[in-house]
């Protein structure tokens, strides 16, 4: 034991934000046998054949330097053509875009550039867990907004409006919405805009999940909107929608004069995007817009198939649930049971096997839910749904 007192070295604002409530039961999850996990969202499918040979083949032909700080000129072209053709909003490869380690580091990297100290940053509530310490990280003060369910937690713009004070300067805008699968159309995006042309707010756009919207509805980026590309930083990545977690390549796109700034900070901590990442993403995006995105909306399928099934298993086991519109998690409301969140989550993890997050992971606004993730199999989706029906029961 070291006798060194490591506190008075610490960051204490850094030091006293708390590990991820999703990542808790994952690991806790990860040491019990037979757990069927709707903890961790991520996609059950392997990357595409033809992506995997295209990283090997990258690896074969000796690709193994750096590549330019805002990745692979390809690949930014690639990320341009995407973009346009599939949301109609252009971006210029050479100076309004950089390739990121991820999402994560694109939001991470962005709210480094904009925040000064004591700066606010507004956050619809429930969001993904990781918003507000990214903010704390970059020095700013998280603002979160409550969203609900009988507005099928779409982000209300008077809600915004009277959220802002002389101190705030941006909006997190993350939809589709993890954890509750909310979408915001058009006509709520469009308010949302007025609210930011009023008070110059700037925008991070989190559209990670665009591909995944359900209904026959096509996701609008907020960029698209009358005058809203000068205040607008759009956040994506390959994770989501081309299975592709582990490859860690995402990117950012905006006004030159931001994206500039971005890459200073990107060129320092981290230089570049892995090479055969983005070797693999050039080839997603290739061949996705040569074949019509058939991987992705075999996966869409998939997972569509998969949300009624949990939206109605949940219903019948007397649960209300909202029905996701877009990403692939339930928000079920569990407020019948008469136990918290966390502790429905602890039980039911440990006497049936089945992992999910509380609610309050992503904002104490979220107790009296979980959320579960239904990028697993079917089969599998199936049996657990058997178990929560059983614990339910056992309750009454």
């Amino acid at each position: 034991m070291s006798d060194v007192n490591y506190q008075r070295y610490l960051n204490r604002a850094i030091a006293a934000v708390p590990p991820s409530g999703i990542r808790r039961f994952f690991d806790l999850a990860s040491t019990m046998k037979g757990v069927i996990s709707l903890g961790v969202g991520e996609p059950d499918f392997v990357t595409p054949y033809h992506i995997r040979q295209a990283a090997i083949d990258s690896l074969l032909n000796g690709e193994t330097s750096y590549t330019p700080n805002r990745g692979l000129l390809e690949l930014r072209e690639e990320i341009s053509l995407y973009l346009d053709g599939r949301f109609g909003v252009k971006y210029d490869p050479a100076t309004e875009m950089t390739v990121t380690v991820g999402a994560s580091e694109a939001i991470d990297t962005a709210l480094r550039v904009i925040l000064e100290p004591g700066d606010e940053v507004l956050i619809p509530e429930p969001s993904y867990v990781s918003y507000s310490p990214s903010v704390i990280f970059a020095g700013g003060t998280p603002v979160g907004v409550l969203t609900r369910a009988e507005k099928e937690f779409r982000l209300q713009a008077e809600d915004v409006r009277r959220a802002i004070t002389p101190r705030t300067k941006a909006l997190i805008l993350p939809y589709p919405n993890n954890p509750t699968g909310a979408v915001m159309e058009r006509e709520d995006l469009e308010a949302i805009a007025e609210v930011v042309r009023e008070h110059e707010l700037l925008v991070l756009s989190d559209e990670i999940y665009a591909e995944l919207r359900y209904g026959g509805h096509q996701h609008t980026a907020f960029a698209t909107l009358e005058g809203m590309k000068p205040y607008t930083l759009t956040i994506n990545c390959m994770s989501k929608s081309f299975a592709m977690t582990g490859w860690r390549v995402g990117y950012i796109c905006g006004p030159a004069e931001l994206i500039t700034v971005i890459n200073k900070i990107h060129q320092y901590a981290i230089l570049c995007a892995p090479r055969q990442g983005q070797a693999a993403a050039i080839e997603a995006l290739r061949a996705g817009r040569l074949n019509g995105y058939e991987d992705v909306e075999r996966m869409r399928e998939s997972y569509d198939r998969r949300r009624r099934l949990m939206v109605e298993g949940f219903r019948a086991m007397g649960l209300p649930c909202f029905e996701p519109k877009g990403a692939f998690y339930v928000f079920p409301s569990i407020e019948k049971t008469g136990l918290s969140s966390e502790e429905f989550c602890q039980r039911l993890l440990t006497e049936k096997k089945v992992a999910c997050v509380p609610g309050t992971a992503f904002a104490p606004c979220g107790e009296g839910h979980i959320r579960c993730s239904y990028a697993t199999g079917i089969d599998k989706l199936n049996i657990a749904l058997e178990r929560m029906e059983q614990f339910i029961k056992a309750l009454a």
